[in-house]
């Protein structure tokens, strides 16, 4: 029996995914596999290649031929190489960066908050009262200035008369 790895099409229409399947070379393209080894999401950034590297050496090992796709994504993971026996059995995976979680975030947030507050707190108390301060001599001289001006009112009147 001739036996292929090959890719096996999942998903929507413009929204593939594919799983690395073993199966034998006559069945069809999304036929009954003898085994899935992996996965492969090509739409994602940067691309989701999942094998199991001990299942796709034993595969080889039995002489399964790869497809082309299925040697390229082989080659990314350094299966190939370590199959083959060539230098480079590290392959070259670039593997997505890892999420920060919500509690973290959350608790950032809430550090940069209290952070803000304490800086907001120190530099506008002392503007306030340094307002007060100022806003306290003009009520004292608004009325002064009130009783000055009806004091110079009368006093034209005065010499008006």
């Amino acid at each position: 029996m001739a036996v292929k790895i090959r890719l096996k099409r999942m998903g929507k229409i413009r929204a593939p995914f594919y799983r690395v399947v073993v199966m034998d070379s006559r069945t069809k393209r999304d036929g009954r596999a003898i085994e899935e080894i992996g996965k492969y999401h090509p739409t994602e950034e940067p691309s989701v290649i999942d094998i199991d590297s001990e299942r796709a050496q034993y595969w080889l090992g039995q002489g399964a031929q790869p497809t082309e796709a299925v040697e390229a994504l082989l080659k990314v993971t350094g299966d190939w190489q370590k199959f083959k026996g060539l230098p480079g059995a590290e392959g070259t995976l670039k593997v997505k960066e890892p999420k920060t979680s919500k509690k973290d975030l959350y608790e950032a947030a809430v550090a940069a908050a209290g952070k803000a507050e304490a800086v907001k707190d120190t530099a506008t108390t002392p503007r306030k009262k340094a307002e007060k301060k100022a806003e306290e001599p003009k009520a004292d001289e608004a009325p002064a200035a009130e009783a000055t001006g009806a004091t110079e009112a009368t006093e034209a009147e005065k010499s008006e008369a």
